[in-house]
């Protein structure tokens, strides 16, 4: 269980067992940390047990917020989610990086995560094959207003978890489910969030066209923390105001 793994690792490193931030976010690229602590925003979180990452503490928009860069993969982003619930977090947002499926649509752009399609194996230990990885209906409720600006879009992800593996006809196959973007996180952070019962929310910065295209993985000023950062800030006043 996490709670033993937790545990062992207080134990082991000597730290104090410490509630992390009720609000944290996943940054899979790393983009987002980096800059918070180039700006001097962000502090390591001394007392956080994981193994495998550091946590970092940062406050915007009067809000306390845990971030953890580089948490790349299903796996990964479940291992996370499950020691962050333990200790306390009560809403996970993850932020990662996309490929575009929809050439219609200009880049860089966020996407709210609104279903994914289960191409990777982590989903399938919390939940059966029939089921679907799905936005909370809750959650997804009281997100309507991020649309309201037009800066918004929200819909269908590919996950997978064979970045280098996707191939022309499954691409062809998976633009004809109506897939937008392709990423590797969402659908089994989603699959976690419905087993465990626990509040999950996954963007897709929308940054390339997986390499093929002159201007790929431009994210913007800052490589689009800012623009990340306001998201997130956005996100959490909507759900805390409910």
């Amino acid at each position: 269980k996490p709670e033993n793994l937790i545990a062992v690792a207080i134990q082991q490193k000597g730290l104090q067992r410490e509630k992390v931030p009720d609000i944290c976010v996943l940054d899979p690229d790393g983009d987002i940390v980096r800059y918070l602590i180039q700006c001097g925003e962000a502090k390591k979180a001394v007392n956080w047990p994981c193994y495998h990452s550091d946590m970092h503490l940062f406050h915007r928009g009067g809000i306390d917020f845990g971030i953890i860069g580089c948490a790349v993969g299903a796996p990964y982003a479940v291992l996370l989610a499950e020691q962050l619930s333990v200790l306390g977090c009560e809403l996970i947002i993850s932020i990662t990086s996309a490929g575009l499926l929809d050439a219609s649509i200009r880049t860089p752009c966020f996407m709210l995560i609104e279903q994914a399609i289960r191409d990777e194996g982590t989903s399938y230990h919390y939940l059966p094959r029939s089921e679907s990885a799905t936005l909370g209906t809750a959650l997804k409720s009281r997100l309507d207003r991020l649309f309201q600006d037009g800066n918004m879009i929200g819909g269908l992800s590919w996950t997978t978890d064979a970045p280098f593996r996707e191939t022309q006809s499954r691409i062809d196959s998976m633009r004809k489910r109506g897939v937008i973007t392709v990423e590797m996180e969402s659908s089994a952070l989603y699959s976690f969030a419905k087993a465990r019962q626990k509040d999950v929310i996954c963007f897709a910065h929308i940054t390339n066209q997986m390499g093929t295209a002159d201007d790929d993985f431009n994210k913007g000023d800052e490589n689009g923390s800012e623009d990340a950062l306001k998201l997130i800030v956005a996100v959490a006043k909507l759900v805390k105001a409910v």
